[in-house]
C-alpha cells in the first residue's frame, strides 16, 4: 500500500506541522530550481535569435535544440510545483483537524494533581473507596443479622 505524501494521519499536530514545513522548504528549493530554469530558457532564446540574426543556420538550430530540452523541463517543473503547492495546500487545511483530536487534557493527570491539591497523597482515593465499601459491607451484615435474630422476650411490659 502506498503512503500518499499529504497524508497526516498517525502524526501528531507538531509533527505535521514540522512535515509540512519540509515540503514548503522543498517548494521553496524546487521555485528557485524553476527561476534558473527560466533563465536558462530565455538565454538559449536570445542565442538562437543571435545566431538567426548573424546568419548562423546551425547555430540557430542547436540554441533552438536547446531551448526545447529546457522548455521540456520548466513545464516538467511547473506541474511538479503546482501538485506540490496542492499538497502542502490540503495539509494546512488537515491541520486544524488533526489538532483537534489531539486529547488537550490528561484526564489520569488531572485527577491526580487535584488530589494533590486536596491534600491527599495518589492512590488514596482506592483506599477511601476499599473503607467506604468495607463500611456498607459491615452495616449490610448488620442489617441481615437483626432480621435474622429472634426476639427473645426482652420486651418490658
Amino acid at each position: 500500500m502506498e503512503t500518499r505524501l499529504d497524508d497526516l494521519s498517525g502524526m501528531s499536530a507538531a509533527a505535521a506541522k514540522e512535515y509540512i514545513f519540509h515540503h514548503i522548504a522543498a517548494l521553496k528549493l524546487a521555485e528557485k530550481n524553476h527561476a534558473g530554469l527560466l533563465a536558462d530558457l530565455e538565454k538559449w532564446e536570445k542565442r538562437g535569435e543571435l545566431a538567426r540574426s548573424r546568419h548562423m543556420p546551425d547555430l540557430a538550430a542547436e540554441a533552438e535544440k536547446e531551448a526545447g530540452r529546457i522548455r521540456a523541463r520548466v513545464e516538467d517543473a511547473q506541474a511538479e510545483n503546482a501538485d506540490l503547492r496542492a499538497k502542502i495546500e490540503k495539509m494546512r487545511k488537515d491541520l486544524p483537524a488533526l489538532a483537534s483530536r489531539e486529547r488537550s487534557v490528561d484526564p489520569d493527570l488531572l485527577e491526580q494533581e487535584l488530589l494533590i491539591a486536596l491534600g491527599k497523597n495518589p492512590g488514596d482515593e482506592i483506599a477511601d473507596f476499599k473503607a467506604v465499601e468495607a463500611d456498607a459491607a459491615l452495616e449490610a451484615l448488620k442489617a441481615k443479622m437483626g432480621a435474622d435474630v429472634p426476639d427473645l422476650g426482652n420486651n418490658a411490659s
